[in-house]
C-alpha cells in the first residue's frame, strides 16, 4: 500500500489531478516498475491523441446508467475487489455463474418464445422448431389470456389470437401440447394477472395426458409489472427487488426460504450495450447471493443462487432497413452468453414491423444453434471473468443497484414502492432520456464530437435509422419484408364456438361451487389457503381462464396503472442539441396557437388488451415537452371509451400506439365512433409495430400518417402540427 501511494503521489502532476484519476488513488496492489512506466508512457501518447487535452477526461465517457467509464482499465481498478481472481462459477457468490461446469458440460437451452392464432396452428409450430434444434417451449399468450379475459369478452374481440395463441380452457391447452411429452419438455409460460387459471389447466391438460405434476418442468412467469425502457441497471435493481418480496410473501403464507428461493427463476431484457448487459448479469448473481444471505439466512445453498433466462432486446429492433436486426440479435445473444444465462430466448428480426414469419423465427433459433455450436464459446466457463473492464463494471453495477434496492427497501419493499409510483416513473424517465439521446444524435449536420469532454452519455447512435440512414430518414417507408398475417376473425370465431360447446358439455352446477369456492378463499386473505388447488379443481371441471379471474376478481379487484408521465426529462437530456429543430417546433406551435386559440392537443390512446406502453409514453413526454397539450388515457381502451375521451377534452389529435396487432380492427371501430360523435375533424395518427402491408387499408379508413420505430419526436411533431394546419379536406393521408 505504501509504495502504491508512493508511486501515484509521483504521477499525479504529471496527470494534472485528473478527477478520473482518483479510481487510480485510492487503489491497492503491486505497482511494478514496468506497469508505472507503461502508465506513464500511455498517458504522454493519449495527450498527443487528445490534442493536448487530459486523456482520462477527454476520452472517459457515462453510460446509460450514469456510470463513469475510463478509457482503459488496469489491474488498479480490481484491485481494491478482495475475490478477484479467486472465485469460481458454482462457488458463492456465484458471479461467475450459478453451476460448475456451466456451458462446458450443457449449453444454455435455446427456448424460443412464440405462440399465435389458435392452439392448433401454435402446436405445430413448437413440433416444427423443436424437430428443428429448439430445446424448450416458451408460450406467448395471446392478449386476452395474459388479462384473463375470454375470447368471448366484449373488449377483446381485436385481440384474440394476433399477439399469441388464444387458450380459454383445458381444452385448448390439451391441443397447445399434443404430442409435446410433458413429462420430458422443459415448458416456459409467460403471463401476467392470469397465472392461477393458466398454471391450473397446464397442470390439468399434463394430468389428463398421463404425466402427473410433479414430472412438470419449467417456469411460469407472474410478475404483472412488466415495464420497458429502464436501463440495466436499473432493471437490475427493480428485478432483484421483486425477488425479494415475493420471498416474503412466501413467507407470510408459512413456507420458508429454502421451500421457494431455490425455485425462483428470474428473466433478463438484454439490450445493445455489450458490456453492461454481461456486467448486469454477473452482478445480479452476486448481489442476490448477498442479500439473500443477509436477509434470510437460508440453510440450503441453492437458496442463494440466481438463474435466469434471458430474452434479446425488442426495443432495439428497427423497421427501418430491419436487416440490420439480425446483427443487433446476435450481438445481444453474445452478451447473454457471456454473462452466463441459463436458457435464452431471440428476437426475429421482424418483430419491429410484425409478427414474426417461419423463416424470421428460423433465423433466430439459428442464430442460437450457431453461437453454441461453432464459435467455441461454450468451451470456456464465464470466458471474460478476470477482465479489468468486465469485472470493474460488475462491481460498480452491483453497487448502484444495491443503492436503489436499499431505497426501495427503506419504502417498506417493492409492494409499497409501486404503490407509491416510484419504479414506473424512474423507468419512463430513462425511456424518454433514451429517446432524446437517439433524436439529438442526427445524421445531418451531425454535433457529436468525439473528442470533447463528456460528462453525460454520448448520442445514441441507431444505424439506418438515424446515422448511415442510406437516403432513409426518420419517416421513411420501412424496407418491406413479408410478414405473418392472423385472420383474427376466423381465430374469433373458432373461439368462440369452443367456448360454446364447453359450456354446454359441463357440469354447470360443479363448476360454479369450484368457483365460489375460490373466490371465497381469495376473500378470505387467509395466506394458508391454496388458491392454485382451487383454481386446479375449477379447471379440471371446465370452468374457463375468465370465468377463474372474474372469481378473483370480484374478491380482489383489478389492478389500474397511473396514468402520469414524467415531463421535463425528454427536453433536459435534449439539451441544445437540436437547437434548430426545437426553435421550429417552438414556432410551429406557436403558428398554430395563434390559428386556433390554444395549442395542439393530443390524446395518446391504447386500446385492446395491449399493455406496451413505452413507446407512447415517450411520445406524450416528447410532446409534452415540446410544447403539446397531452392528454394520456388509460391502458386497455375500447374505441368507443377513447372516441369519449377525444370528445370530452376536445383533443385535435388522437394518436393510437399499437404493439400487438390489433390496430386492424380496433383503429376502423375508432375512426367509425369518431365520426359518429361528430368529431371527423379529429386528426387520427398511429405508432407502434403496424406493418407497411396494413396502412393502404388504414390510410383508407382515415388515419393521417404512421410514426412507427425510430421515429424522432421532434419529426412527429413538425409533421402534426402540418398536417392540423391543412384544411381538412387538403390533408394527404400518407406516411409521415
Amino acid at each position: 500500500m505504501a509504495s502504491i501511494a508512493r508511486v501515484l503521489e509521483r504521477l499525479r502532476p504529471r496527470l494534472r489531478g485528473a478527477a478520473i484519476y482518483r479510481g487510480y488513488a485510492s487503489a491497492a496492489g503491486p505497482l511494478a516498475g514496468a506497469a508505472e512506466q507503461n502508465l506513464e508512457e500511455w498517458r504522454v501518447r493519449a495527450t498527443k491523441e487528445a490534442h493536448g487535452r487530459d486523456p482520462w477526461e477527454t476520452f472517459s465517457s457515462t453510460n446509460q446508467d450514469e456510470i463513469r467509464l475510463m478509457p482503459v482499465y488496469s489491474a488498479l481498478d480490481v484491485a481494491e475487489q478482495a475475490d478477484y481472481g479467486t472465485d469460481f462459477p458454482g462457488v458463492y457468490p456465484y458471479t461467475r455463474g450459478p453451476y460448475a461446469s456451466m456451458y462446458t458440460g450443457r449449453p444454455w437451452t435455446i427456448r424460443q418464445y412464440a405462440g399465435f392464432s389458435t392452439a392448433e396452428e401454435s402446436n405445430a409450430f413448437y413440433r416444427k422448431g423443436l424437430a428443428a434444434g429448439q430445446q424448450g417451449v416458451s408460450v406467448a399468450f395471446d392478449l386476452a389470456t395474459h388479462r384473463g379475459y375470454d375470447s368471448d369478452h366484449p373488449r377483446v374481440g381485436g385481440d384474440v389470437g394476433m399477439a399469441g395463441v388464444a387458450v380459454d380452457s383445458v381444452e385448448d391447452m390439451k391441443v397447445l401440447f399434443n404430442g409435446i411429452p410433458l413429462d420430458k419438455m422443459s415448458v416456459s409460460m409467460t403471463m401476467n394477472g392470469a397465472v392461477l387459471p393458466v398454471l391450473a389447466m397446464f397442470v390439468v391438460a399434463a394430468a389428463e395426458q398421463g404425466v402427473p405434476a410433479a414430472k412438470l418442468q419449467g417456469t411460469i412467469q407472474n410478475d404483472i409489472l412488466k415495464e420497458a425502457g429502464a436501463t440495466p441497471g436499473l432493471e437490475l435493481a427493480f428485478t432483484l427487488a421483486d425477488g425479494l418480496e415475493y420471498i416474503r410473501c412466501a413467507q407470510q403464507a408459512g413456507l420458508s426460504v429454502d421451500q421457494v428461493a431455490p425455485r425462483l427463476s428470474f428473466f433478463f431484457a438484454i439490450g445493445m450495450n455489450f458490456f453492461s448487459e454481461v456486467a448486469k448479469l454477473r452482478a445480479a448473481r452476486r448481489l442476490w447471493a448477498k442479500l439473500v444471505k443477509e436477509k434470510f439466512n437460508p440453510q440450503d445453498e441453492k437458496s442463494l443462487v440466481l438463474r435466469t433466462h434471458c430474452q434479446t432486446s425488442g426495443y432495439s429492433l428497427t423497421a427501418q432497413e430491419p436487416y440490420n436486426n439480425i446483427v443487433r440479435t446476435t450481438v445481444e445473444a453474445m452478451a447473454a452468453v457471456m454473462g452466463g444465462t441459463q436458457s435464452l430466448h431471440t428476437n426475429s428480426f421482424d418483430e419491429a414491423i410484425a409478427l414474426p414469419t417461419d423463416f424470421s423465427a428460423k433465423l433466430a433459433r439459428n442464430t442460437q444453434l450457431i453461437l453454441a455450436e461453432e464459435t467455441g464459446i461454450t468451451q470456456v466457463a464465464d470466458p471474460l471473468g478476470g477482465s479489468f473492464y468486465v469485472e470493474a463494471l460488475t462491481t460498480q453495477m452491483e453497487q448502484a443497484a444495491e443503492a436503489i434496492i436499499q431505497e426501495v427497501e427503506q419504502m417498506g419493499g417493492m409492494t409499497e414502492a409501486i404503490s407509491s409510483g416510484l419504479p414506473k416513473l424512474k423507468i419512463e424517465e430513462c425511456a424518454a432520456r433514451q429517446q432524446a439521446n437517439i433524436d439529438c444524435n442526427k445524421q445531418e449536420g451531425g454535433w457529436y464530437e468525439p473528442h470533447v469532454i463528456r460528462k453525460v452519455p454520448p448520442p445514441q447512435v441507431i444505424v439506418g435509422v438515424n446515422k448511415y440512414a442510406n437516403g432513409y430518414d426518420s419517416g421513411a417507408v420501412p424496407q418491406e419484408v413479408d410478414v405473418r398475417k392472423i385472420d383474427n376473425s376466423a381465430v374469433l370465431v373458432t373461439q368462440k364456438e369452443r367456448l360454446v360447446r364447453i359450456r354446454a358439455s359441463r357440469d354447470e352446477p360443479a363448476v360454479q361451487a369450484s368457483l365460489a369456492a375460490l373466490e371465497a378463499a381469495a376473500h378470505s386473505g387467509d395466506r394458508q389457503l391454496n388458491l392454485l388447488e382451487l383454481a386446479v379443481e375449477a379447471a379440471r371441471l371446465r370452468a374457463t381462464v375468465g370465468e377463474i379471474t372474474s372469481a378473483l376478481e370480484r374478491a380482489w379487484g383489478r389492478y389500474e396503472a397511473g396514468g402520469g408521465m414524467a415531463t421535463g426529462v425528454y427536453s433536459k437530456t435534449l439539451g441544445t442539441s437540436a437547437h434548430a429543430e426545437l426553435a421550429a417546433v417552438e414556432q410551429a406551435v406557436a403558428r398554430f396557437e395563434e390559428v386556433s386559440g390554444r395549442r395542439p392537443r393530443i390524446l395518446i390512446a391504447k386500446m385492446g388488451q395491449d399493455g406496451h406502453d413505452r413507446g407512447a409514453k415517450v411520445m406524450a413526454t416528447g410532446l409534452a415537452d415540446l410544447g403539446f397539450d397531452v392528454d394520456i388515457g388509460p391502458l386497455f381502451m375500447t374505441p368507443q371509451e377513447v372516441a369519449r375521451h377525444a370528445v370530452d377534452a376536445d383533443v385535435h389529435v388522437v394518436g393510437v400506439s399499437s404493439q400487438a396487432a390489433g390496430h386492424g380492427t380496433l383503429v376502423p371501430e375508432l375512426l367509425a365512433e369518431l365520426r359518429a360523435q361528430g368529431m371527423q375533424h379529429v386528426l387520427v395518427v398511429c405508432g407502434g409495430i403496424i406493418p407497411k402491408q396494413d396502412h393502404g387499408a388504414l390510410r383508407e379508413a382515415g388515419v393521417a400518417a404512421f410514426y412507427g420505430p425510430g421515429t424522432r419526436v421532434p419529426a412527429a411533431a413538425l409533421d402534426i402540427i402540418d398536417m392540423l394546419l391543412e384544411e381538412p379536406q387538403q390533408r394527404s393521408h400518407g406516411t409521415a
